[in-house]
């Protein structure tokens, strides 16, 4: 069943073409990942699906029955609503279900006849279909992953971060046939996109994404496309397959050209031969002849990005940490002391969950944050080059080339040498006539490569990487790679790209949230690795034979009861009611055994039994209210 098909699509601004008569369809069930260098027009293409751009030539079909959910990268929110209000206000086929069914039982209390009988039987069956039953139980679940915890937090009050962990949030919740995504991992820790794939990997939803997260590409997609040179191809595998199907095609496309040009060489001479010669000449070779000349005038396949930069000499003292303490009143960050001293050459990866303070120590490292406790030395000869994640403040007003020679007109490299300015933006493929346009034609991405060749300038031995595969293309971010690979500084990187960040770091620092930094001796899948065999070896909780009765009662009685006619909301309480009632059950149980251990400290007894009253008056409150619903 095919969901949306994209027919000859164009588009250009002015001379700038992004691509050219493109065509593509996904059917249901189908992942597309859609992979091209930044400033090819993936965002453009995204607006054009969703009615924000006009293309130039082309058609975009939609199949007519389903819905289709957005995630952009610039997503807008009426800021003054809080998180809970843009759920309650959504409009869905869950929340127009359950209104339905609601008003329909509602209309049955005093109403017996066969109309509404049949509405009723349309109505439960509707929300059977579609499994509108748990839909607060998936909103649930969904922003607990998502760590929104506070719905009643106004919009405005967001960071950037978590307006895009609401906006992912609002997209799943609605479960739309079909989702087209612009670059969802950004601002997500590495935990939420774990479980963001196996969540997209339901076969019942239909993707197009764009992403620079290879990992992520290859969990969740089965096919690739690909904008290259304003043309489309496709590719059916994982992206080490795509890598090597694109190299087999540069291949042939550069082969064809050298053949073109040579043959263009000869041709051209006779095609300029005295007119009076012309006029005998074959038709159909002169026709050849411009389509000889057209390919022989194609550009070859462009050179991946070469950076190559001189190091400021590093001495052999470069950033020691001792004893570091750093706490807020409102979070703790390292409460365990941390001691580290850092050693030329090496790449360590940092992670944890968002807001346990990986910026923050970032920011000591640099010596840009005071401690609490310990002291932090820094070499004399260090020199950082500090990739922020929330990149660098552009004069939107001033020419790409005008920025970069507000550093330097002349850049040394490593070899001795030096580059202009023009010459070093053409190597990070800001090429000559793109160099005089303003900032702000620029895309995110190529505002991202701008801020990282203009750190590059500096010169630094101690790369700090914050987040540094956001908003980058696959193509950069490859030669971002080999360049990191080969430095012989210092590097740190905060990534939740774990394709990256296994790649290249030696070990790893994890901040568990917990007040403390683990230094753990490999990179990032290692560390889950290791974790995960932790795991397995914890104590199994053994069932009782008792739990496992009241379940087995519990499971009976939740299916009787699914079978009468409750209100939505009443419905959802009697499935927490049942959730509940065995944890209940379970923390009497224990506080019972404490009790009958035989402790002989009065005030811990005292405690034990008031929290066992607490329980067992919650316990008979719920029944109570089990039955109350039982009877309804």
């Amino acid at each position: 069943m095919n969901l949306l098909s994209i027919n000859n699509l164009s588009k250009a601004y002015g001379a700038k073409i992004l691509f050219n008569k493109i065509s593509f369809g996904i059917n249901y069930g189908e992942k597309l990942a859609l992979v091209a260098k930044n400033g090819s027009g993936k965002t453009t293409l995204f607006k054009i699906l969703k009615g924000l751009e006009i293309a130039d030539e082309g058609d975009v079909v939609f199949r007519k029955d389903i819905t289709v959910g957005f995630l952009d990268q610039n997503f807008t929110f009426n800021e003054d609503l809080t998180i809970q209000q843009l759920i309650d206000t959504a409009d869905n086929k869950f929340v127009r279900c359950i209104r339905e069914y609601d008003e329909v039982i509602k209309l049955s209390e005093t109403s017996n006849d066969s109309k509404t009988a049949d509405r009723l039987e349309e109505a439960l069956n509707q929300m059977n279909l579609i499994e509108a039953w748990d839909y607060e139980k998936n909103i649930i679940e969904i922003l607990t992953r998502l760590e929104i915890t506070n719905t009643n937090q106004v919009i405005k009050t967001l960071s950037g971060g978590q307006k895009k962990r609401v906006a992912l949030a609002l997209t799943l919740i609605n479960r739309p046939n079909l989702i087209i995504m612009d670059e969802p991992t950004n601002h997500l820790d590495i935990d939420m996109i774990e479980w963001l794939e196996n969540y997209l990997q339901d076969d019942s939803l239909s993707i197009l994404l764009v992403t620079h997260d290879r990992y992520f590409l290859d969990e969740v997609c089965d096919k690739i496309i690909e904008i290259d040179n304003h043309e489309l191809y496709e590719y059916k595998g994982n992206f080490d397959y795509y890598l090597e199907k694109k190299a087999e095609r540069e291949q042939i496309k550069d082969a064809e050209i050298d053949k073109a040009r040579n043959l263009y060489r000869k041709e051209v001479v006779w095609v300029r031969k005295m007119p009076k010669a012309r006029g005998t000449k074959s038709k159909s070779r002169v026709e050849a002849f411009y389509e000889i000349e057209k390919k022989a005038k194609q550009k070859r396949i462009e050179k991946k990005i070469e950076l190559t930069v001189k190091m400021e000499r590093m001495g052999s003292k470069i950033v020691e940490l001792h004893n570091v303490t750093k706490n807020y009143t409102d979070k703790k960050i390292i409460t365990e002391p941390f001691t580290y001293t850092f050693i030329p050459g090496e790449k360590i990866g940092v992670v944890g969950k968002n807001g346990v303070g990986k910026t923050t120590l970032l920011n000591i490292i640099q010596g840009k944050e005071p401690v609490d406790t310990g002291k932090v030395q820094l070499g004399d000869t260090i020199v950082f080059g500090y990739y922020s994640q929330a990149g660098m403040l552009i004069n939107n007003d001033k020419r790409i080339i005008e920025i970069v020679r507000d550093i330097a007109d002349h850049i040394p490299l490593a070899n001795g040498t030096s580059l202009s300015a023009s010459q070093l933006l053409t190597r990070f493929n800001f090429p000559p006539n793109v160099q005089f346009s303003y900032a702000h034609t620029l895309s995110g991405g190529e505002k991202r490569r701008l801020f990282l060749l203009t750190v590059l300038m500096k010169n630094p031995n101690f790369l700090i990487l914050d987040e540094p595969t956001n908003d980058l293309d696959i193509v950069t971010l490859q030669t971002l790679e080999d360049f990191l690979e080969e430095f012989k500084g210092c590097v740190l990187i905060v990534s939740h790209d774990r394709y990256f960040i296994d790649r290249l770091v030696d070990h790893t620092f994890v901040l568990e949230g917990n007040g403390a930094i683990k230094d753990y001796p490999g990179n990032y899948t290692e560390y889950r690795e290791w974790k995960s065999s932790k795991k397995d070896e914890e104590p199994l909780v053994i069932k009782t034979e008792e739990t496992i009765f009241e379940k087995k009662i519990i499971e009976k009685s939740s299916n009787q009861t699914a079978s009468k006619k409750l209100p939505y909301k009443v419905h959802r309480e009697l499935e927490l009611i049942e959730e509940t009632l065995p944890q209940l059950e379970q923390k009497k149980q224990e506080l019972e055994n404490k009790l009958a251990a035989g402790i002989t400290d009065y005030s811990e007894i005292q405690k034990i039994s008031s929290d066992l009253q607490l329980i067992i008056k919650e316990l008979d409150e719920k029944s109570l209210r089990w039955l109350q619903i039982q009877e309804m």
